[in-house]
């Protein structure tokens, strides 16, 4: 896969580090430890730099122009769909639709289903989902009458994997499921569950927004009709992100929305779309970050997605050893596979409480229900504090998580 490449130097975290200037600061006189990457990863300098490249040097609407500013503009835009084929490792750039991020994607691809489905139909997705995952499926059987069928969890964040096979039947015509949860940190065992569900001929949507900072993702091997992720998260600009579906869906598709671009010929009689994937891309495009989410992923490449899953599980790791000595901390998500996410609580001391306080010793860190109050629920907890690991973070950071959060226990007493 052309995101593994082979790292012939050590893991150096510290040279990682001197490319994020923003990890360079003190908040509140103390140095910064951002552990936020859930939520929204920082910018290495190359990535910054190339959305500054674009507007001082080549700034241009793409597409149809014979300028030179906006075929150099262009050349950059679909240079950037070429990497993001090449890091799913999908079959053709031409499967690469750039959207807002994960959410537009599969509001894009609920929007193209509900024309599928019909009173009596189901759709299944699993207990541990990101409120994105969610409610345009609601919104779906809302307007179709289908009904939506939830695979439970168990106590560890895991799914239950015999419910989830008992819910497969000819009654579910779509399938949407999280690659790794955003809550929990839980990674699904994808793979296995595509098959079980191409057994019935259901269709799959991988919502793969937390995962692609943290695994290598391979379409292809996977064989998902559709996989989305978010820029943001994987140290590209916020507002755009992808979504990969198998050109055969891709074509049966009905546009999301209508406007420039993503026309072929427009009369007042008819209109006739453009081809995959330009149908789905209505309008001027977020050209800037489309080039800088390019650029992240040639960073990414550059250290090696495997390497940097290795750090952020050593680090992981470390983190939960070290919050076992903490008596009052409990662990919220203790699956087997997870990545590099800890939520925990805190007995006695709200997690919000726990943010707020964290801030006041220089650390980020994620408190709340984090667009997953389905998870929260059935936890028992109105919220979670959570540390979010990424590759430029050091055991040195987890050590002045550790400290913060026994500060704050004495604090509160």
């Amino acid at each position: 896969m052309n995101q593994q490449v082979e790292k012939s130097m050590p893991y150096d975290v510290e040279k990682i580090r001197q490319d994020f200037p923003i990890l360079d600061q003190k908040v509140r006189d103390k140095q910064l430890v951002y552990l936020d990457n859930a939520a929204t990863s920082q910018k290495p300098k190359s990535v910054i730099d190339s959305i500054v490249h674009y507007y001082e040097t080549d700034n241009a609407n793409i597409h149809r122009g014979v300028h030179t500013l906006s075929e150099r503009a262009t050349l950059s835009y679909e240079n950037s769909r070429k990497k993001v084929q090449q890091f799913l490792n999908a079959g053709s750039e031409k499967e690469i639709v750039f959207t807002r991020g994960a959410t537009e994607a599969i509001n894009l691809v609920a929007n193209a289903v509900r024309e599928l489905v019909t009173v009596g139909d189901e759709i299944l997705i699993t207990a541990m989902e990101h409120h994105s995952n969610i409610v345009p499926w609601q919104m779906l059987c809302e307007k179709t009458g289908a009904t939506l069928r939830v695979a439970p969890i168990n106590k560890q964040g895991e799914l239950i994997f015999e419910e989830f096979e008992a819910l497969i039947s000819e009654k579910v015509k779509f399938a949407a499921i999280s690659h790794m949860s955003n809550a929990l940190g839980t990674i699904n065992p994808i793979k296995k569950m595509i098959v079980l569900l191409h057994r019935y001929e259901i269709p799959v949507l991988v919502d793969g927004a937390q995962a692609i900072p943290h695994i290598a993702v391979d379409v292809t091997a996977l064989d998902c009709e559709f996989y989305v992720f978010s820029g943001h998260k994987l140290y590209a600009p916020t507002g755009i992100g992808a979504l990969y579906g198998k050109m055969e869906q891709l074509e049966q598709m009905a546009p999301y929305q209508g406007g420039g671009d993503m026309i072929s010929v427009v009369t007042f009689d008819k209109t006739v779309y453009n081809r995959v994937p330009y149908k789905f891309e209505a309008g001027t495009p977020n050209i800037a970050g489309t080039i800088g989410l390019g650029a992240a992923i040639d960073y990414v490449n550059g250290i090696g997605i495997e390497a940097i899953a290795e750090h952020e599980n050593q680090l992981l790791n470390y983190a939960v050893e070290q919050s076992k000595k903490i008596d009052r901390l409990k662990m919220i998500g203790t699956a087997k596979n997870k990545g590099a996410i800890m939520s925990f609580v805190l007995d006695g001391i709200h997690p919000h409480d726990i943010g707020t306080m964290m801030d006041h010793q220089g650390i980020a860190v994620r408190a709340g229900h984090h667009c997953a109050m389905p998870v929260m629920d059935f936890f028992g907890v109105p919220a979670t504090a959570r540390a979010s690991f990424a590759m430029y973070n050091t055991f040195q950071e987890v050590d002045a998580l550790m400290d913060g959060i026994e500060n704050l226990i004495e604090m509160f007493g």
